[in-house]
């Protein structure tokens, strides 16, 4: 193949998730203590969290909210003038727009709009880097901040996991809104798309989009912030457990993106993730999205436990019950 796939790169990368919990001290005593994030601020209904080297402000926004799941999803752009094209192509494409907004803490304004699922998104460009102190400042000053161990300890957001009723829809919306490409799929037995793998950038992925099947609409499956080893992932098994988290399911390594992954529920019940994707990137500008026949998903992980029944059918906001 000679074909360009590679995207427009007018979006430089996935920047931040709001997540909502309706036990917002329980969530934040986890994310802080048990997980290793900082606090880079707070209002009066969020706080603004960043892993050690994350370069920007926060990469996730955890809000007091009468329930659980995604407030927004945040990407920022590859500059100005690409700010505006997106925004001029997100304004073509008939999706839901929601418009300007003057931005959260730590990001200048925001162009807000929705997927066809209720999903919201928006894009941005100005930002905040984080304000150093003796405390924080890194030895390498290439590092966004000092490497601390407190709990977990991620080095940086990776991506997450959206549900959605038509993956196939999702992935329009995601290729006309966000220019991104999808680098891996599963192609069902019944035509249908079962989940596919997408990338703004060389990064193998930073979204992904899978059937919902638990009954629900606008749902979070899971956020994930990204370790630099493995061992990382088998030392924080042992701190879950040592703090009664809910250890879902893990350490396994997946067979679609070949990531070595941990899965918890924090307090108000959102999927967080760990993973270790290794050296993986995408560099070829002609790649072609790999595809997994439904026979070949139902075969599991590459290699760990057979995937729990909760992984298909867990996302937030729960679904009520009739």
């Amino acid at each position: 193949m000679n074909t360009p796939t590679n995207p427009s790169f007018d979006v430089a990368h996935l920047a931040h998730v709001e997540v909502y919990t309706d036990k917002f001290d329980e969530s934040l005593d986890f994310y802080t203590r048990v997980f290793g994030l900082t606090v880079s601020g707070q209002d009066g209904n969020s706080a603004y969290l960043r892993a050690w080297d994350d370069y920007e402000l926060h990469s996730l926004k955890l809000t007091r909210h009468h329930t659980t799941g995604v407030g927004h999803i945040g990407y920022r752009a590859a500059s100005p003038e690409a700010l505006e094209r997106r925004v001029k192509a997100i304004e073509a494409s008939g999706y839901k727009v929601h418009g300007w907004n003057e931005g959260d803490l730590g990001h200048g304004r925001a162009f807000r709009f929705e997927d066809p699922f209720g999903h919201v998104f928006e894009i941005y460009w100005k930002t905040q880097r984080p304000i150093l102190t003796d405390k924080t400042r890194p030895a390498l000053k290439n590092s966004a901040s000092k490497f601390h161990a407190t709990g977990v300890c991620p080095r940086r957001l990776d991506h997450l996991n959206l549900l959605s009723e038509d993956v196939s829809e999702f992935r329009r919306f995601m290729e006309t809104c966000l220019g991104s490409r999808v680098t891996e799929m599963i192609q069902l037995d019944n035509g249908r798309i079962g989940g596919c793998w997408f990338t703004v950038n060389n990064k193998t992925y930073d979204l992904a989009c899978t059937e919902e099947h638990g009954g629900g609409q606008g749902r979070l499956h899971h956020v994930t912030y990204a370790t630099d080893q493995r061992e990382d992932i088998l030392r924080a098994a042992d701190i879950f457990l040592e703090n009664g988290v809910h250890i879902e399911t893990g350490p396994h390594k997946h067979a679609i993106q070949g990531t070595f992954f941990l899965y918890v529920w924090e307090p108000a019940g959102n999927r967080i993730e760990l993973a270790n994707a290794g050296a993986r990137l995408i560099l070829a500008p002609d790649w072609e999205p790999v595809v997994w026949t439904e026979t070949e998903r139902k075969k599991g992980q590459a290699w760990g436990l057979k995937t729990i029944e909760s992984f298909h059918t867990h996302g937030t906001p729960p679904v009520k019950k009739g």
